[in-house]
């Protein structure tokens, strides 16, 4: 499926996700320096244009440097130069705080690298999923001081839209909403893509939650949240400001029927204030889930704690203290944030769109576990994708073995039962192979093609689906009493998948083995490295992904192996948790490199 592109996109790029539980407000020692980091190539480093600093007071003064959301920093910025202005002072020296608009992915990115130099010392990102998704990639420490606004993400739509789904009266639940919002083609709806957005990952989670929670089982649950997201897709814009940009420009009958302009967008109550205050064109009516919304907390965050001077530590203190008081609180509501604690307040949210009967006031719902999120993150790669994706299983003797605490299934079982879960996740367009192995199990080859790479869609010579013939061969697979033959099916797998890539798709191969090495006497480990280097390109990446389901595999021989095609090596000891390790892996190779 291809990327739908949108009117006005040239705007700042947008956010994008991984959260932690709603922080509690705590005290902590600030005293931190966040490093510039490197990542994916590009630097995030510091520009004194972005933002205006105003003048010191007079006397030695402290800096400090922010690192702020777009959204938030003008709101930061007016305190920063507030407290300039009235020479604040903190130990004797004037306070002098540098906003820095910055997207959050961004900088997630660049400190979830190992820190290079010290550029600033506070981060304040517009959600905490991007300080989890540093910590879980074991990037700079991070510490959250507490949260100093919030903001629920709702529904916002034009008024004739928001009149066709029942304004202000009619109240629904997050599932009904997002169903009423996507079912026929009357309303257009876009959305921030969740890889990049934390409103929209937070979004598609929480269809997700409802989804689960209406849904009979897991797979049907799944399959909705899959099919919201394909819909999604056909109207996802790069970030938070390139979906505001997609609304009509005016009131004007072509501008509302326009294709190209959506009528609605899932974002935060923020967002719809500052569309709703500054903008031109309609203006945005909210609808509030009754359930709960998701909600963007702004956490004060510091990094590296230990590199700060006394001085900074205690600016940095300061800072936070002026955006906790009643003059600080009252800068953030009067750009529509919420306080931290979420408490609404009915002027700024009637300004965003936001007017009783719907339920503005809810409490919010709680975050998704960080495992849920990448799990969700794996989901929207391979549906938005158009995917080609062939998986080798290996069938060795080891796979046999039970697995402790699982009922005496083996390896093997658990491993299948997961692949039959991931493969309901990809859609009828996409296009997924299986191939099995383990030495000599045809003649001299090690490995034998059950079901060639194709469309999950097009019909068999049985007369059912690809989807179909390749679940009944998952089901067949059975182990067999011989090695592995590991590095011989990896190098004839690659070589396939390269011969056969299919532009404008994703393209992997999945490998799923019980161990990193190989004795069926095949070609060696060096032999395997040497023909993957030559085979590899970056201009039409097919990443390995090397999945062990076995105790006793060797990270750094599978780490050496996938290294030459941008893919990744993971350890699984429970195959049961496969599915999710497989869609972890799919998404962090989705968001690098080309795919057509």
């Amino acid at each position: 499926m291809g990327h739908h592109s949108l009117p006005d996109d040239s705007a700042a790029t947008g956010t994008g996700a991984r959260p932690r539980p709603r922080p509690r407000r705590r005290t902590v020692t600030i005293a931190t320096a966040v490093a510039l980091a490197v990542a994916a190539g590009s630097v995030v480093a510091l520009r004194s244009d972005l933002l205006p600093f105003g003048t010191p007071c007079g006397g030695s003064s402290v800096e400090v440097n922010v690192v702020a959301s777009p959204d938030i920093a003008p709101a930061l910025d007016t305190v920063a130069k507030k407290a300039r202005d009235d020479a604040t002072r903190t130990d004797g020296k004037c306070l002098d705080v540098r906003v820095h608009a910055r997207p959050a992915n961004e900088v997630a990115d660049s400190l979830g690298q190992r820190p290079a130099s010290p550029e600033f010392q506070v981060w304040i990102p517009d959600s905490s999923l991007w300080v989890e998704r540093v910590a879980d990639e074991g990037g700079s420490s991070l510490t959250t001081a507490g949260t100093i606004a919030s903001s629920p993400i709702t529904l916002g739509a034009v008024p004739s839209a928001a009149k066709a789904l029942g304004w202000p009266g009619k109240t629904y639940t997050w599932a009904a909403l997002t169903r009423a919002a996507t079912s026929g083609s009357a309303l257009r709806l876009g959305v921030a893509d969740p890889t990049r957005s934390a409103t929209g990952l937070l979004a598609l989670a929480r269809t997700d939650a409802a989804n689960h929670k209406e849904a009979k089982d897991g797979d049907e649950a799944a399959g909705r949240t899959a099919a919201t997201a394909e819909l999604l897709y056909e109207r996802v814009a790069d970030g938070d400001r390139q979906a505001l940009a997609t609304l009509p420009r005016d009131d004007s009958a072509a501008e509302q029927r326009n294709p190209r302009r959506n009528q609605a967008l899932l974002l935060s109550e923020q967002a719809a204030y500052a569309h709703n205050t500054t903008a031109g064109g309609p203006t945005l009516d909210l609808l509030y889930p009754e359930d709960g919304a998701a909600q963007l907390d702004y956490p004060y965050t510091l990094v590296n704690n230990e590199e700060l001077t006394a001085d900074q530590s205690r600016a940095a203190n300061r800072f936070m203290t002026l955006l906790d008081d009643t003059d600080g609180q009252r800068t953030l509501r009067g750009h529509g944030f919420r306080s931290g604690n979420g408490t609404p307040d009915p002027k700024p949210i009637g300004a965003a769109g936001g007017r009783g009967p719907q339920p503005y006031a809810a409490a919010p719902a709680d975050p998704p576990p960080v495992r849920e999120l990448k799990a969700l993150l794996g989901m929207w790669t391979v549906t938005v994708h158009s995917t080609r994706i062939t998986t080798a299983v290996d069938v060795s003797a080891a796979t046999a073995l039970p697995v402790p605490g699982k009922g005496g299934r083996s390896r093997l079982d658990l491993a299948k039962d997961s692949l039959l879960q991931t493969l309901n996740t990809f859609t009828p367009d996409d296009e997924v192979g299986l191939w099995k192995f383990a030495a000599y199990l045809d003649g001299t080859k090690d490995y034998v093609e059950l079901s060639p790479t194709g469309r999950l869609g097009d019909r068999g010579a049985t007369g059912g689906t690809h989807r179909d013939e390749l679940a009944t061969a998952l089901r067949s697979l059975t182990p067999v009493p011989r090695a592995a033959g590991l590095y011989d099916t990896m190098l004839a797998a690659y070589r396939q998948a390269r011969a056969t890539y299919a532009s404008g798709k994703f393209n992997a191969l999945v490998i799923v083995t019980d161990a990193a090495h190989d004795d069926s006497g095949g070609i060696g480990q060096d032999t395997l490295v040497a023909d993957l280097e030559r085979l590899s390109d970056t201009e039409r990446p097919v990443p390995l992904i090397a999945v062990a389901i076995g105790p006793n595999a060797d990270q750094a021989a599978l780490d050496r192996m996938v290294s030459p095609t941008g893919g990744s090596a993971h350890l699984v000891g429970d195959p049961s948790q496969l599915r999710q390790v497989i869609l972890k892996a799919l998404t962090a190779a989705g968001s690098h490199g080309p795919h057509h």
